[in-house]
Formats: structure tokens, C-alpha cells, sequence
């Protein structure tokens, strides 16, 4: 643990850049979450052929390229009879037109969702700490445990925030998912570490904390990787032979699980330690005064 601070400096160094991502740009939200209506459509024709006609029929939000031919619209909520009349309008004007996709999503189910997803990611935050807490019969452990949580929580919504303004990458219900089992996936890995801490401490009374931490981390990091590596090639193989509609999702997944493998051995177990230090000095301290 005497590299601890190095660990951090190096979890800062994908930290900050995302949180300055996050609070200038945000993240890309997609009609899951603003309302609106979403069409994914294919068509022999260019983005500058597309908008003029598009607009002139439907108040579009944006318009983009989804690959070869295809095009993802978003507008302001309109119904299957708009639809049919936008896809024949495009049709009569432009060769192999086909609807792909058409998804509506009322302004109100999304501030929903929305507000049901923050609410979600707190409520799983604040059980996971009084559970770590009491499990293990000490507040730091439940803190430092959150705190790693947290650590990947900001890379991935850094990472998809940076995706957003250079690719045009949304967030959707699947992503809240893909969050969601980020976090517990975080949580379990950290745990193990910190059981085998209890465990070392019962057999090695002797030892100092900071011992007792490298000696947990020694004895876990190869099943963490192991455990891990599995996830990541098997997450891998869907990213690359999976469909469009589970990219996101699956990348979501690969990144949380990287940064959840590394936190809970380089973030969780050094804020142990770290917090241990900071708590003798400050008792050695006060033994002074």
C-alpha cells in the first residue's frame, strides 16, 4: 500500500477529464428520457438531401447518421399516422426507404424515469453502506466501499459523456441497467477483498492494518482478475458480434467492469488504509494535546 497515492493520481487522471465533460457538456439523453419520438429508418440518400424534406413535414430535434444508409430522427412526440406519412413522403422522393425503428416516449414518462433512476442509484448506494457497514461492524468499511462504487460510476458516466459530444452516443433505459449492475458488480469484488482482511486479522492479530491489507490483496488479486477476465471476454464477444440496439449496453458493461476490477483492489483497499492512517495520526494527536 505504500503506492496508494500513486493508485489515485492514476484513477484521477480518468476522473477529472470526465467530470469536466460531465458538467460542460452532460450526457447525450435519449427520448427515454427527454419524451419525443425516436424513428431509425434507411435510405439511398444524404443527410443534406434528408433535412430540408424532414422539416418541412415534422419539428425535428436532431438528425443523424446511423452507419451505411441509415439515419436516426428525433422529433417532438408524434403518432403511427405521422410516422406513416413522413416514411411515404421519403419514399416517394428516395429510392430503398424502410422503416427500422419508431419509438414514443411521452415528456412526462421521461422526467420519470429520470427522477426514478437518481432515486434508484441513492437508494442502492445508502443500503450497500449500512449493509458493508454492519456486516463488517465498522462505518469506514461501508464509506470506502461507496466511495469505490462511486470511483466507477464517474468513469463510466465520464465515458459516455465524452461519447456523446464526439460520437452522438445517448443514454437510454438500457444504460440505467447497465449502471445499476456496474455498482453491484463493484460492491461484491470489494467485498471479498475486505472479508479477507477480517479473516487475515483473526489469524494474524500480530500484523499491523497496513500488512493485513497488502496480505488480502495478495491473496485475492489473482481471483479478481480471473473472475474478471471471464466477464470481459465474454462482454468482448458481444460487443463485437452483437447487435446495434445492445452495443451501448455491452460497452457500458466492459468499462464498468475494468474499472470496477481495479477500484476494488487499488481504490477500495487503499481508502482503508488511508483512513486508518488519518485515524492514528489524528488519536496519536490528541494524546499530545
Amino acid at each position: 500500500m505504500k503506492h496508494k497515492l500513486f493508485y489515485f493520481l492514476f484513477s484521477l487522471i480518468f476522473i477529472l477529464p470526465g467530470s469536466y465533460f460531465l458538467i460542460r457538456y452532460g450526457l447525450s439523453l435519449s427520448v427515454d428520457f427527454t419524451g419525443g419520438s425516436l424513428i431509425e429508418f434507411s435510405a439511398a440518400a444524404n443527410l443534406e438531401q434528408l433535412r430540408p424534406l424532414i422539416e418541412s413535414q415534422l419539428e425535428v430535434s436532431s438528425l443523424q447518421s446511423a452507419g451505411d444508409n441509415d439515419f436516426l430522427l428525433r422529433t417532438t412526440v408524434i403518432d403511427q399516422t405521422q410516422h406513416d406519412q413522413l416514411i411515404t413522403t421519403l419514399q416517394t422522393s428516395f429510392t430503398d426507404v424502410n422503416p427500422i425503428r419508431f419509438e414514443t416516449v411521452g415528456p412526462t414518462l421521461g422526467k420519470e424515469l429520470l427522477k426514478k433512476t437518481l432515486v434508484g442509484i441513492l437508494l442502492a448506494a445508502g443500503f450497500i453502506l449500512s449493509y458493508v457497514a454492519y456486516r463488517f461492524h465498522d462505518k469506514k468499511y461501508g464509506i470506502c466501499a461507496i466511495l469505490a462504487m462511486l470511483h466507477d460510476t464517474f468513469i463510466v458516466l465520464g465515458v459516455f459523456s465524452f461519447l456523446g459530444v464526439y460520437f452522438g452516443v445517448e443514454v437510454d433505459a438500457l444504460f440505467v441497467t447497465a449502471l445499476l449492475t456496474i455498482l453491484s458488480f463493484s460492491v461484491h469484488d470489494t467485498i471479498v477483498v475486505y472479508d479477507r482482511i477480517r479473516e487475515l486479522g483473526k489469524l494474524f492479530p500480530k500484523l499491523t492494518y497496513t500488512q493485513l491489507v497488502n496480505k488480502a490483496v495478495t491473496e485475492t488479486l489473482g481471483r479478481s482478475l480471473n473472475n474478471s477476465l471471464t466477464i470481459i471476454f465474454m462482454l468482448l464477444a458481444l460487443y463485437l458480434l452483437g447487435g446495434d440496439t445492445t452495443k451501448w449496453f455491452v460497452f457500458a458493461l466492459l468499462v464498468g467492469t475494468v474499472s470496477g476490477t481495479y477500484s476494488s483492489t487499488f481504490t477500495a483497499a487503499p481508502l482503508l488504509v488511508l483512513w486508518e492512517e488519518i485515524k492514528n495520526k489524528h488519536t496519536n494527536t490528541s494524546k499530545v494535546l
